[in-house]
């Protein structure tokens, strides 16, 4: 039986069947994207610590202790990449066993890079202004995110998925500010100029302008249509 449309009044829009799968690739694409700097940066130092042609400016830090920033850059790869797919509601719903075990390697992985980039922070030379500025920057927020994570898979472990969602969100908005540093940098190095402690202020913004998008999705309602509840993942 149709029921009767009010004179007058316009029939909801129907989306098309796959407008919404489609819709829901955005946000990885763009996450993926936004780390896609850091990576390739990463992967060419990479290259250059195995004895490979330097295609960046040298460092001797990195060559003093390669092993740490060697573990770093793996690990920050992988949580960049892998983590921007978790984002995807399609592989949640259809691939639920999927995102259980890419999220044990993205804990594992997160962590690499939050432990490792307290130890350089910690034993790498300070040797001008920004990074004095910045190193207690990087010792709050490395621990920021090594808490963000441990918090987001015992909730997890829990099966409070609500809070594991938002510990894991504010851990990744931690964990890919390297891109973001990219633009603060760029832009505000045009407008502010690149002194000391404005570089280091630059960077110290990445971290706001991510926890703060962050937060924005956190608490973000679901649009009408969509599913509210997140998925449940079974865990042993």
């Amino acid at each position: 039986m149709i029921r009767p449309t009010a004179p007058g009044a316009r029939p909801a829009p129907q989306r098309r069947p796959g407008s919404r799968d489609r819709s829901s690739w955005w946000v990885p694409a763009a996450l993926v994207a936004l780390g896609l700097v850091p990576v390739i940066a990463g992967s060419l130092r990479l290259v250059e610590l195995a004895g490979g042609t330097e295609a960046m400016p040298s460092d001797a830090r990195y060559a003093a202790s390669p092993l740490p920033v060697v573990i770093h850059i793996v690990c920050a790869t992988v949580f960049a990449v892998l983590g921007a797919f978790q984002f995807s509601p399609r592989l949640r719903r259809r691939r639920p066993g999927w995102h259980r075990r890419a999220g044990r390697v993205l804990v594992v992985a997160g962590l690499g890079v939050a432990l490792t980039a307290l130890w350089l922070n910690q034993f790498f030379p300070r040797a001008d202004a920004a990074r004095e500025v910045l190193y207690p920057l990087r010792t709050v927020f490395g621990v920021a995110m090594v808490v963000t994570i441990v918090l987001g898979f015992t909730a997890a472990r829990r099966r409070d998925f609500a809070r594991h969602r938002a510990w894991m969100i504010r851990s990744y908005a931690i964990g890919l500010v390297a891109g973001t540093q990219v633009f603060t940098l760029g832009f505000g190095g045009v407008i502010f100029g690149t002194g000391d402690l404005t570089t280091a202020l630059l960077l110290g913004a990445a971290w706001a302008i991510n926890l703060a998008v962050a937060e924005r999705q956190i608490r973000r309602r679901p649009r009408r249509g969509s599913p509210a509840a997140p998925v449940e993942v079974p865990l042993p």
